[in-house]
């Protein structure tokens, strides 16, 4: 019987002969890997720094931040395992979240892809000026973005009273009678809001493009003239946006960043918690349950359901923007 079984040929099956056929085809990849980690072990040597820090200070608190999302933790006392409690509380449970998810989202889904449009088509007009005169408008043009109490200008303009430039104007030409509470009436609240954040979206984005514009080689419209290109838009589609490809890709991350990441305006505008929670976002959620109630673990669960969103998000958009010139 031993000795029909030992002559008896050992038969493998069609996933053990793809397991051995990957284990054949990967040693050499790590081999090659490990050899040119070697050949540049003084570029690794010279990232390390930033690496260490970036790993510190962004990839360690993403972890954790998503490892308390599972726990209840409120600085006191020593987080406490639940597992998905904090998820199923958050999407079943948290009425104010939902409606913050529908404000962040009409937020995001205006603001992200004007403001992305609006650095473009600024910086694309701007580029064709000449250096002073492209240096002066870039200043202009960027300085809300950086510029300190901006939001007492619009809080002057849409003031409450008549006093306010908004209701001084429209009572002055008989639109209405009375002043309108433009910060506390949930009708015009989130309007509001993505006003300002258009006239302060000509940031980073703006200077990255111009940046990009500026580098692209010149070259490549001349051998495009020879190829059959005949307009400043096919210049524009086949030529410019291929060769800003990487600008492109930072310049929409920022974006989507600032569109999902809206707080600040709302709170120093609007106040916390809004009126109805009308200009309430993820973020603002965030901050009440971070901040003031100190309930660790149940931020951590919006803090990793935003980051999955943005993540998302950016994914798609780097898709969308690979089909660039095609």
């Amino acid at each position: 019987m031993k000795q029909q079984l030992a002559a008896r040929p050992v038969t493998r099956g069609k996933g053990d002969s793809r397991i051995l056929a990957y284990g054949k085809e990967l040693k050499p990849k790590l081999t090659r890997m490990f050899v040119e980690m070697k050949k540049s072990k003084h570029a690794y040597v010279l990232l390390a720094p930033y690496f260490i820090i970036f790993c510190t200070f962004t990839v360690l608190p993403v972890l954790l931040s998503l490892l308390l999302s599972f726990t209840n933790f409120n600085f006191l006392e020593k987080p406490r395992w639940i597992g998905w409690q904090n998820y199923s509380r958050l999407f079943v449970q948290d009425d104010i979240f939902l409606i913050a998810v529908k404000n962040t989202f009409l937020f995001a889904a205006i603001t992200g892809p004007i403001s992305y449009l609006a650095c473009f088509l600024f910086a694309w007009l701007i580029n064709e000026l000449r250096p002073k005169i492209r240096a002066f408008l870039t200043l202009i043009l960027y300085a809300p973005s950086i510029a300190g109490n901006t939001y007492l200008i619009w809080q002057l303009l849409f003031a409450s009273d008549s006093y306010g430039y908004a209701n001084s104007f429209l009572m002055k030409w008989g639109f209405i009678m009375e002043p309108i509470q433009w910060l506390q009436d949930t009708r015009y609240v989130l309007g509001i809001l993505i006003l300002v954040q258009l006239w302060l979206s000509l940031g980073t984005s703006f200077l990255a493009f111009i940046a990009g514009l500026q580098n692209v080689d010149r070259t490549l419209y001349e051998a495009g003239s020879i190829d059959g290109i005949r307009n400043r838009w096919q210049e524009l589609w086949f030529i410019t946006l291929p060769a800003m490809r990487p600008q492109l890709m930072f310049g929409a991350v920022i974006q989507i960043t600032l569109a999902f990441s809206i707080a600040e305006i709302s709170i120093y505008m609007i106040g916390f918690p809004s009126v109805d929670y009308a200009a309430h976002t993820i973020v603002t959620h965030l901050v009440d349950y971070g901040s003031i109630r100190y309930e660790m673990g149940y931020a951590s669960t919006i803090a990793t359901v935003l980051f999955s969103i943005m993540l998302l998000t950016n994914l798609i958009t780097q898709k969308l923007l690979g089909k660039v010139g095609e």
